[in-house]
Parts: C-alpha cells; structure tokens; sequence
C-alpha cells in the first residue's frame, strides 16, 4: 500500500501535461484565425475593386480544346476499367481494413482527391481516364472510331438532372452512411454506379449520358476548364470557365450541391454544428445516430448557398438595369463558383491526404497482405506526427488559408469576365456582380472560420 501511494504521488507531481486534442487542428485554434479571417475577406473585397477600376484584367474566354482522338481516349479507358475491376475484386476479397485495402484509398485518396485535383491544373483528364468509353467503343463495335447513334435520343427534360440526383447519393454515402470507406461496401456501392453509367451510356450514348447525366464526368469537365496548363496551352486560371455553355437551371443547381457538399463536409465535425444537432462534441457517439441531421444538414447548406447565390444574383441583375434574362445570367455567373469549390477541396482533403497517401503506397507494396515487398520500400511506417508540432500544423493551415483566398479571388476574377462579356458600361458592371462579389467575402470568412473552428478530430 505504501509502494502504491509513493507511485500515484510521483506519478501527479512529475509528469507533463496531457492534452485531449493531439491533431493539427489543435494548434490552429492557437493562431489569431480572427486576423486570418479578416484578412482573407479584404484581400477578396480589393481583387473586386482591382477588376473593376482596371477593366483591361478582364479575361477573355479562349477557344474550345478539342477532343482527344478516340483511339487514345479508348484506350486509355479501358486500361482504367480494367484497374478498376482489380480493385473492386480487392474491395471484396481483399484486407478488411480500410487504411489495407487499395479499394478505399484508391477511390477516397488517390481519386476523389489526387485525380479529381490534377485537372484544376491540366485539364479534363476524365476525358480519357472514365472506364466507360473504352469499354462501352467495344461493345458497340466502334473502337478506335466515333460513337454512332444511340438507341435512344436523350430527353431534354432531364437535362442535368440525374447528375444532381447521382452526385447527391454520393455525397450522402460519403457524408452520412456510417462505413463509407468499408471496402465490401464501397465495392458493393461502386458496381451500382458503374451498372448505373454503363445502362445510361449504352441507351442514351457517350456523348449526352457523360456530358449532361453522370456527375463525376460533368464536375471534371467543368474543374478542367478551369486549368492553366492543358492541349489549349497556356492561360489564365479559371479562362476555360467563359467558353463553356450557359448551364439551365439544373446545372446551376448541380454546381451549388457540388460547392454545398464539400462545404457541409467540413461543417458537419465542427463543434457549432453538433451543438446545434443536440449533440456533445466531448462524447461523439459516431456517424448512425446522425443520419438523419447529416442527411438535412447537406440539403441545409446546399440550399443556404443556392439561396445565397440567386438572391445576390437578382439583385445584381435588378440594379443593373435587367441587362438579360435571369435564367441565363444565372447559368453564366454560376461558373465564377468553379474556383471556390476546387479551393474548397484542396484545402479540407489536404492533412487528410498527406497520411492516406502513406497509407496507399504501403497498400501497393502489398496489395494482398502476403508479405510482399513490390515497391522496394520494406516495412515503412506512416508518419502523422507533422499533425503533432506546431510548425507542421502552421504549414498546413498556411497552405489552407491560401488556397482558399486564392481561389475566391479567381472566382472574382471569372465573375467580373463574364459580367464584361455583357457588353454593358462599366457602372452596369459594377451593378451587376458587387451583391455577388459581397456574397463570396462573406463566403471567404466562413471558409477560413471553418479552418480553425473547433471540430472533433
């Protein structure tokens, strides 16, 4: 007893303190975010003034790329498919866990970040990499050729509608469904999609299904154009967005889930939105018990920006003078969102995909667990502990902050370009887009305020 009492007083008089919260996040509530946010905003607020005192920083939009030959593009696809394929097989017989399967860190890493990423800066790579058109050339007998006519002609009024439906069911399995990264079920989920596509493809043909109804092939279309570097050569970020056609109402509903989702991805951890779900953020009981408010917290903030967005173009449109329908207005100005969602991606994915990358190459080296050594790299281990020091938690958030001012800048940017090919005077200019350059300062400060808000880890 003695020994027992000596032990607990050593143990309370000489050891360090323990903290509860050992993630980067820790060390970002200790920066000055208030200043950050402040800052942010303005350097927003002055890139409108900049563009509207300097009209000549217009961009102009540049000539459409052309397509890829269809040969390469074929080919290139079917390579894909059948990658694909070989990770679905390991989805259901491969490791069970998540951070072991290549499944998962090849859908959530390696594409829905690393591939998805790459076309902000060289172009529509979706074009080749899908596993549709390859296969889809050799089942219709038309490789290496251009797809004939389909079966059957796709109906107008569908417009992009499935593609707001399919991406939503994503967003919902990635947000809400409690096991998204289980590899059975993530391989269960992507033969759905792919059944899905391929009896789009095959009834309403290549063209129509990827450019209007699949979701992933119209976001990375719309990413790509936004690119500075690609087979156009090279332009100004977010140039590509002025050449691509004015979206109908669908489509602009379909750029705001894409913008709202990854948005509620962020909200949903954070203290503020568990505490308003009735939730305490200190005993978190894990995904099920939220499905239900997760599931309304996507619609929520989704409509919220939607919201946000035609209320600022309205009344821009309003002050202006009515200069062209709002319909098309709508479906112009909703590109200048492009840069702000590929801000948004960059910066939440980021820490997240610094480890899982770890954990992808680790899964190459031995897809099977079987003691396999293929990349050469023995037995690495992932390192997490630039989480864990305030230096690495400052890069992190640095390069967070950045990429989130940089992007709402270059969506300013792509606004005042299309409010200029209007043909307006400059006052009509800046009627038309300051509700909706104010909307994305407001926009600004909230993303940055994400950032350091004080979220489960």
């Amino acid at each position: 007893m003695r020994r027992l009492v000596l032990a607990l007083a050593a143990l309370c008089l000489f050891t360090l303190p323990a903290f509860a919260h050992a993630a980067g996040r820790g060390f970002v509530m200790l920066l000055p975010t208030g200043w950050v946010i402040a800052g942010g905003a303005a350097a927003v607020l002055v890139s409108f003034i900049a563009v509207t005192l300097l009209p000549r920083l217009a961009m102009k939009a540049p000539p459409p790329v052309l397509p890829l030959w269809p040969a390469v593009a074929q080919g290139v696809s079917l390579i894909s498919a059948l990658m694909l394929g070989g990770l679905i097989v390991l989805g259901f017989a491969g490791p069970r866990d998540p951070v072991e399967n290549l499944l998962p860190l090849a859908i959530w890493t390696l594409w829905w970040v690393g591939i998805v990423m790459l076309h902000p800066l060289f172009g529509n790579l979706w074009e080749a990499l899908n596993p549709f058109t390859g296969p889809h050339a050799l089942l219709t007998g038309r490789f290496g050729r251009e797809e004939g006519p389909p079966p059957l002609r796709y109906p107008a009024w569908a417009s992009y509608w499935p593609a707001v439906l399919i991406f939503f069911g994503f967003a919902w399995f990635q947000l809400v469904w409690p096991a998204p990264e289980d590899p059975a079920i993530l391989a269960a989920a992507v033969c759905i999609y792919l059944a899905v596509s391929f009896a789009g493809l095959l009834v309403f043909g290549v063209k129509d299904w990827l450019g209007k109804a699949d979701p992933f092939a119209v976001f990375l279309a719309q990413l790509g154009a936004a690119a500075p570097f690609g087979r156009g050569g090279l332009r100004w970020p977010g140039a590509g967005l002025l050449s691509l056609p004015v979206l109908p109402v669908s489509g602009v509903i379909f750029v705001l889930l894409t913008l709202g989702a990854i948005t509620f991805d962020g909200f949903a951890n954070t203290f503020l939105w568990l505490s308003m779900i009735g939730i305490n953020p200190l005993d978190y009981p894990g995904r099920t018990p939220l499905m239900g408010a997760n599931t309304a917290g996507i619609l929520l903030v989704s409509g919220v920006l939607a919201a946000g967005f035609f209320a600022a173009v309205w009344a821009g449109w309003v002050w202006s003078g009515k200069p062209d329908s709002l319909g098309r207005l709508c479906g112009r100005l909703v590109y200048s969102l492009i840069p702000i969602s590929i801000a948004y991606h960059a910066a939440h994915y980021l820490s997240d995909t610094i480890v899982k990358s770890q954990y992808l190459l680790l899964a190459l080296n031995d897809p099977l667990e079987t003691g396999a050594d293929l990349l050469g790299i023995g037995h690495a281990h992932v390192i997490m502990s630039f989480q864990n020091t305030a230096s690495g938690a400052f890069a992190i958030y640095a390069t967070q902050t950045s990429a989130l001012v940089i992007g709402h800048v270059i969506g300013v940017a792509v606004a005042h370009s299309a409010a200029v090919q209007e043909g307006l005077s400059a006052p009509r200019v800046m009627r038309l887009e300051l509700p909706l350059a104010l909307c994305m300062v407001g926009y600004t400060g909230f993303g940055l305020w994400l950032l350091g808000a004080p979220a489960i880890a």
